[in-house]
């Protein structure tokens, strides 16, 4: 067991983590990155990536993140292999976590970028036949199946705005859902109502994505919810829409979420209602979730710590002066 101090400590290591860490370490705040379970966060079971600026070709998800984790290191952070199982804020600064390993970090200031997961069905095939036609990101994925066929499978708000945007690039979209109502808003609803481009499969499950000969997706199997009756839908693409999950446990009773859990900050910035402690990406994202905007606010968590920093050691110093008199 090891005790490690910085003026930076970043739990998580997507986009929004590895973009905090290039700024702290470029203002020589030599920032630590704790990588958690999954390193480099959803984008390391992304496939292709065509929506990233600064690349004129499709990357690969994988390989973005080893890059963006390389030039953190390279300009001055440390990265630890290691998950955050408990964190101290009440008295902080300096703030206290503990890692699985037993080892404590302790930050001046504390970014948070745990992220958030897609919820899946868990059907037969679902993992198996992911960048292979399943999705749980339109916006991500769209774009690759233009002029062909694709579901979306959900009833809320996310499933109804995915629903629309594919609308897009396809002009066979169906939504299917396990109910016989929507729980969508009404204006989300009427606009997909209203949508020539989007049917609606009522009272069917999926239960399970199967491949084609040529190992990518080609058809779901369905349940009527009502009658019991199997069906099958020939798709391209399926696009699970069930909401997500974000990585807030370890910050429960500790800071302010809503009530799907995703951290609260001050609008337009990533402070949480405690100075100091910051959050940024998809854990307190719920609206975009692209990698691009949880990298600009991990560029965002990483400026305000630094003013932050800035100013404690201003006022400590006018402390002293003022004691000196």
């Amino acid at each position: 067991m090891a005790t490690h101090h910085t003026k930076m400590l970043i739990i998580g290591s997507g986009p929004a983590g590895y973009s905090a860490a290039i700024y702290a370490a470029r203002a020589m705040l030599e920032p630590i990155v704790v990588q958690g379970l999954q390193p480099g966060g959803q984008l390391t079971i992304t496939t292709d990536v065509e929506n990233y600026p600064g690349f004129r070709d499709v990357v690969q998800g994988p390989w973005l993140m080893q890059e963006m984790q390389a030039q953190a290191e390279h300009v001055g952070t440390r990265m630890m292999w290691d998950t955050i199982v408990s964190v101290d804020l009440e008295n902080g600064p300096p703030f206290r976590a503990i890692g699985d390993s037993g080892d404590e970090y302790i930050g001046e200031t504390l970014v948070i970028c745990t992220g958030a997961q897609a919820k899946w069905l868990g059907a037969p095939g679902e993992m198996e036949l992911g960048g292979k036609g399943v999705s749980a990101c339109a916006t991500c994925d769209g774009f690759f199946y233009r002029g062909k066929k694709v579901a979306v499978i959900g009833g809320g708000n996310t499933a109804v705005e995915e629903a629309l945007y594919l609308t897009n690039h396809s002009d066979d979209v169906t939504l299917i859902h396990r109910r016989d109502s929507l729980r969508a808003e009404k204006i989300l609803q009427e606009r997909l109502f209203n949508n020539p481009k989007i049917s609606v499969l009522w009272n069917k499950a999926v239960e399970s994505f199967e491949a084609g000969e040529n190992g990518m997706l080609h058809h779901l199997a369905l349940t009527d919810t009502a009658t019991g009756e199997a069906s099958t839908i020939k798709v391209d693409g399926a696009f699970v829409a069930i909401g997500h999950a974000p990585a807030t446990e370890l910050f429960k009773g500790k800071l302010s979420m809503d009530d799907s859990g995703y951290l609260l900050t001050e609008p337009g910035t990533p402070k949480t209602v405690i100075p100091g402690v910051f959050a940024a990406g998809d854990v307190t994202d719920h609206v975009y979730r692209q990698a691009v905007t949880a990298a600009g606010m991990g560029c965002m968590a990483a400026l305000d710590g630094e003013r932050f920093l800035a100013a404690r050691a201003h006022s400590a110093v006018a402390e002293q002066a003022e004691a000196a008199e």
